[in-house]
Formats: C-alpha cells, sequence, structure tokens
C-alpha cells in the first residue's frame, strides 16, 4: 500500500490550541523517556511552551464545554438506527469520565512548576537564544547535574498534572477526527477550494496525499470555505512553487 502523508488544518481557534497542546505533549512524553542531559533541557524548553499556552488559555474550561458539546451531539443521534450503539456508548462513557476527572482537579494546573523558582528562572532566559547556558543560567546548570532519581521525582511532580489534560485533549480531537468520512478530490494544476455546507459545523479539515508526490498541502480557510494548494517542494536555492499538475488526494471534513 502506498504510503500517505496527513496534513491537518484546525477550523476554529479551540482546536487549533488543542493540537498545539497535543504535539508538545507527544514531544514531552518522548523526552521524558530519555536521561541524557539533552533531553531534560527538552523537556524543560517544552514546559515552557506548554506553560505558555495554559496561560493564555483557560484549558480546563475550554476542555469541559468541548467534551459537554461532544456528549450533546453524541446523544442526539443515540436513537438514529444506522448508529453503533455501543460504540456510541463507549464513546459517551470515555467522556463522561473525561469530564469528571478535569472537575475534580482543583485550583491552577501547572502551578507547582510555575511556582518552581528554578522554573521561574528558566522562564526568564528560555525566550532568548541560548539563554540557558550554564554562565546565563548556573542554578540549571546546578540542576542537570543533580541525582537523575532526584530530578526524575522532580519531574514527575511538574508534568503529571499535564499529562493528565493530554488523556483529555487525546480524546477530543481523536473522537473528532474519527467523525470525517473520506472523499477522493483532485486538485487542478495543484488547486482546490470548496464551500462548506452552512448547516455543519465543520471542526477539522484533513487532507491525505501519497507521500510519493513531490509536493506538501497548504491549507488555509475558514468556517465558510477553505482552498488547498499543492506546493512542490523547493529544490536548493528555489522558492516552493505551486504544482501545474492535477494531484490526487484524499479529503475529510470532520463535522462532529
Amino acid at each position: 500500500m502506498d504510503t500517505q502523508t496527513t496534513y491537518e488544518f484546525p477550523l476554529n481557534e479551540r482546536i487549533r490550541v488543542f493540537m498545539r497542546l497535543e504535539q508538545l505533549f507527544i514531544q514531552l512524553k518522548h523526552f521524558l523517556a530519555g536521561s541524557t542531559t539533552s533531553d531534560k533541557r527538552a523537556v524543560m524548553a517544552i514546559l515552557f511552551d506548554v506553560s505558555m499556552i495554559f496561560s493564555r488559555n483557560n484549558i480546563k474550561s475550554e476542555l469541559l464545554k468541548e467534551s459537554e458539546r461532544l456528549s450533546n451531539v453524541l446523544n442526539k443521534i443515540a436513537n438514529n438506527p444506522e448508529v453503533d450503539r455501543t460504540k456510541l456508548d463507549e464513546m459517551l462513557h470515555q467522556l463522561s469520565e473525561s469530564k469528571e476527572r478535569l472537575h475534580q482537579r482543583d485550583g491552577k494546573i501547572g502551578a507547582e512548576l510555575i511556582n518552581s523558582y528554578l522554573f521561574q528562572n528558566f522562564s526568564q532566559r528560555g525566550s532568548i537564544p541560548g539563554g540557558t547556558c550554564s554562565f546565563d543560567l548556573p542554578i540549571f546548570h546546578y540542576w542537570l547535574s543533580q541525582d537523575e532519581e532526584k530530578q526524575a521525582r522532580e519531574l514527575e511532580a511538574w508534568t503529571k498534572p499535564f499529562l493528565d489534560i493530554h488523556d483529555s485533549v487525546s480524546l477530543v480531537l481523536n473522537l473528532i477526527r474519527q467523525s470525517g468520512v473520506s472523499r477522493q478530490e483532485v486538485a487542478k494544476a495543484g488547486f482546490f477550494q470548496l464551500t462548506l455546507d452552512s448547516s455543519e459545523v465543520c471542526q477539522l479539515l484533513r487532507v491525505q496525499v501519497l507521500q510519493k508526490n513531490p509536493c506538501y498541502a497548504e491549507i488555509s480557510g475558514g468556517r465558510h470555505r477553505f482552498t488547498v494548494r499543492f506546493m512542490r517542494a523547493a529544490l536548493q536555492g528555489e522558492r516552493p512553487a505551486q504544482m501545474s499538475t492535477d494531484i490526487a488526494f484524499s479529503l475529510s471534513c470532520c463535522h462532529l
């Protein structure tokens, strides 16, 4: 089977924030599994990005709102004879458990990390290129040289609240992704445009194209319409340009 590359494009700010968090959480889990100094540096840098998103958004509230919205949508289609009731009940159960876990989480998420003197110092230097060097941040250099078990305990305490949120973010995004029905389309001379059905709110677009095609999908749009441009991968020293040939691809509009 030919390998496909998937490009996703969120159509509202809530899903956009969730997808950014999802990417950061995946990276966070990867580097937490490592034991090198570079892994620890990467974890702290990712935690800095995560904390910035949480400082600008009420993630708990947004997750609860989205989970409740999804539950309402799923309950409305429960009596449809074409719906797999067993699968639907499982989805509703997962959403219910996720909402319960979120309700049980009191206080500011990540407070232990944010109140850490080490992280406060790291945050002040983290946005500066190379700003966490030993001469700039000796306290961080000292922490990196400490016992691995001590580091592991502190990292677990700092990251666990965020990784708990990751489970809810993953559930919401996966349910939305699963709602999309894939259809085959063709971008004439590398260009495709579609007006969205106003009766259904599309949350997320998913475009899949064969990996062997020497191009990538550049998606733009909003609630009413969107465009996909397939851009030829730039050769050394060249600017990307729209493909001049027709490109076949799969499109999913996720409406849940």
